[in-house]
């Protein structure tokens, strides 16, 4: 018997959600919040209590459905996004401390000055 597109994922979201509220449920007590989420309660380290939510989602891709999702792109996607990231952080800091550097300076500079006229 054939399935639309549309049950056939809310069987794999089904079947996956309950796979993932098995694995937690061995060591949390989970919880099932909507028909894709799942919660548990978890503790900080600062012994504050939250709670951590996991979605199940089978993505039909952009346009609705008419260009497919490709998790492959998405990740190669958000790789290159964490690399850009990282190298703008590392030229911030770069910047960063070639103002310190350089406010170092002028301090100096100035102190000299002064000591000058005294």
């Amino acid at each position: 018997m054939a399935v639309s597109r549309k049950i056939e994922r809310e069987i794999i979201r089904k079947e996956y959600t309950e796979k993932v509220m098995e694995l937690f449920g061995s060591t949390e007590e989970v919880m099932q919040v909507k028909s894709n989420e799942i919660a548990f309660p978890v503790v900080g380290c600062e012994g504050n209590e939250d709670f951590v939510v996991i979605v199940v989602k089978v993505p039909t891709g952009a346009n609705k459905g008419a260009e497919p999702y490709d998790g492959y792109s998405m990740a190669e996607d958000y790789a290159r996004k964490v690399a850009e990231d990282k190298a703008k952080a590392k030229k911030k800091e770069e910047e960063k401390e070639r103002k310190r550097k350089r406010d170092e300076e002028i301090r100096r500079k100035k102190a000299e000055i002064a000591e000058k006229k005294k």
